[in-house]
């Protein structure tokens, strides 16, 4: 049995931005020379997250509207309020109590089979990063575990 590590980064551009990064998925696990197994995909951040989906750019569009209405920039949130706020600050915290709410609805794994060399994906599915902050460095763990 095969494990292989590697991590991937990308610069954000801001909030609501989707990067497609199948190909980096795919390259890596053919470079691995596993040939049957599973590869897990996990973003290391909790103010953004991953989906498999469709990359098409209106049904993205729909994503960005129900993310604005579940979670608006605009609103009030408690993790917010750096007056009352102990835990987890940083020096020059900023304000992203919307992007962690629009969080919980995403995944922060992706866990997908890897058979005869090649990535199984239905026809329309991506692997994405969805960025819910402002722009930022996100980082990436991918691992192969199989034969």
């Amino acid at each position: 049995m095969k494990i292989k590590n590697k991590i991937i980064e990308f610069q954000t551009k801001g909030i609501f931005h989707f990067i497609d990064f199948t190909d980096k998925v795919k390259e890596f696990g053919k470079r691995t020379g596993v040939r049957n197994g599973l590869v897990n995909v996990q973003i290391m951040h909790t103010s953004a997250g991953l989906i498999l989906n469709e990359n098409e750019p209106l049904l993205l569009e729909d994503i960005k509207e129900k993310f604005e209405k579940h979670a608006p920039q605009n609103n009030s949130y408690k993790h917010d309020d750096l007056t009352k706020r102990t835990v987890n600050v940083c020096d020059n915290e900023c304000v992203n109590g919307h992007s962690h709410c629009n969080a919980i609805y995403l995944q922060a794994t992706v866990t997908l089979n890897f058979f005869g060399g090649e990535l199984q994906l239905g026809r329309w599915q991506n692997v994405m990063l969805v960025e819910l902050d402002r722009s930022r460095l996100r980082k990436i763990q991918l691992q192969i575990i199989g034969e």
